[in-house]
């Protein structure tokens, strides 16, 4: 993923926003250092920005599709409430073990619950309403994920939807790829639903940040 932002204003703009803690620093540096895929990581900013939002909707229940190690778990789990909940959904064995370890050393670790298997599936198990649904899993289904959210959202809720620029590639006619295409057609979802309002903001790759209730 290149940079939309440039690393200086995006750093800068991280060292005035809420601070990390010090396992979540700790579990981005191991990520980085270890994983394969740790440009999938949400970094500080963004983090900053989900534990805002969290406490903006007074959340009580979150949940996440995609987990990756562990890191926005964390950002939500920190801004809720004792009796709070993060349940979130991961495939990746690995991923999830290092995720776990870390919760382990966090006194807010108690509050996520991980749920191995496809997302899709998952979500159709459970029952609502979440205050607060973060997506950020494979995006062939961003679609699927979106639709089924909505049913599970609470009517005060937020909806928010990370990589929805897609490095910028979703300017891009005809798409290059299928996962372009995908991400490309949430936009236009969501653009168009009438039962939401929505900001596709320029966070990080894009964050849509979506609520239940149109404006006048």
């Amino acid at each position: 993923m290149t940079d939309l932002v440039l690393p200086k204003i995006d750093a800068y703009a991280a060292a005035y926003s809420l601070p990390e803690t010090p396992v979540r620093r700790a579990l981005r540096e191991e990520t980085e250092r270890t994983m394969e895929f740790a440009r999938m990581l949400v970094g500080p900013l963004e983090g900053a920005f989900l534990h805002m939002m969290t406490r903006l909707v007074q959340a009580t229940r979150v949940l996440e599709i995609g987990m990756f190690t562990g890191y926005s778990a964390l950002c939500f789990a920190e801004a809720l409430p004792e009796q709070g909940q993060v349940t979130t959904c991961e495939v990746d064995d690995a991923s999830a073990a290092v995720a776990r370890r870390f919760f382990a050393q966090s006194p807010h670790g108690r509050k996520v619950e991980i749920r191995m298997g496809p997302a899709l599936e998952t979500m159709a198990g459970l029952t609502g309403p979440f205050d607060l649904i973060f997506i950020d899993a494979d995006k062939l289904n961003y679609v699927n994920y979106y639709r089924r959210a909505m049913e599970l959202l609470s009517p005060r809720g937020v909806i928010l939807i990370d990589n929805v620029l897609w490095d910028g590639d979703v300017l891009l006619e005809p798409p290059p790829d299928d996962r372009t295409a995908a991400i490309q057609e949430l936009n236009r979802v969501v653009r168009t639903d009438q039962r939401v309002s929505a900001v596709l903001a320029t966070i990080r790759d894009g964050i849509w940040i979506i609520t239940p209730t149109p404006f006048a």
